[in-house]
């Protein structure tokens, strides 16, 4: 089976079982995802949704995280990984808003890879659920599943596997897609023991039946 039809089967199979795919990460606002985006680098989103409450009461804009300095945002945050880290991005990120930005959340990937703690992954993340911009954020989740079932061939870095994807799926389905591959390699296609007896791509999936083979 060559990749094009590994894509149409894998879309048609998401499309009738993930009909509805969005972020687990909750925010009501672009300033609250983009907080949100920072903290969940190597957390869960559990854990995120769990910290941002109290978080955004204290700080509920970007012009109120960037008058504050790190050391008054760390309490709020210390349960999440890396908090030292995190405290000095959101101060980093809020303070280039306001100044830079006028405070608004820019839409374009490039412009908000400019601020601090944004890398390219998270500003797809931002661009693709805010603006539902064709942009493919390639997390630990995606680069595996996409890679198991055959999606991506021979990426060795996240960009590989981004260009590779967005090549090959439909630019309406991109943001919608990002989702599938995250909530399929959180829930199915996991790191460890995947449920591959729960998964209805195993049919062609490279991994599953690479496996049989051994």
């Amino acid at each position: 089976m060559d990749r094009s039809e590994i894509y149409r089967r894998t879309i048609e199979y998401f499309q009738k079982e993930m009909p509805v795919a969005e972020t687990e990460l909750v925010f009501r606002n672009p300033y609250e995802l983009m907080v949100a985006v920072i903290l969940s680098a190597q957390c869960t989103d559990k854990r995120v949704n769990e910290i941002t409450p109290a978080l955004f009461m204290r700080f509920p804009s970007a012009e109120s995280l960037a008058d504050a300095v790190p050391e008054e945002i760390f309490p709020y945050i210390r349960s999440c990984s890396y908090p030292n880290n995190k405290s000095k991005h959101l101060y980093g990120m809020a303070s280039a808003l306001v100044n830079n930005f006028g405070g608004v959340v820019p839409s374009d990937v490039d412009e908000l890879q400019k601020l601090p703690g944004i890398g390219r992954k998270s500003a797809n993340v931002i661009a693709s659920v805010v603006f539902n911009k064709p942009a493919m954020a390639v997390d630990t989740h995606v680069f595996r599943v996409s890679a198991r079932i055959g999606l991506t061939k021979g990426a060795r870095t996240p960009l590989e596997a981004e260009r590779q994807l967005v090549s090959q799926i439909p630019e309406n389905l991109i943001p919608l897609a990002h989702h599938w591959l995250i909530l399929h390699g959180r829930y199915i296609c996991k790191a460890r023991n995947p449920g591959c007896d729960k998964c209805g791509l195993s049919d062609f999936c490279h991994y599953f039946n690479a496996q049989k083979k051994e």
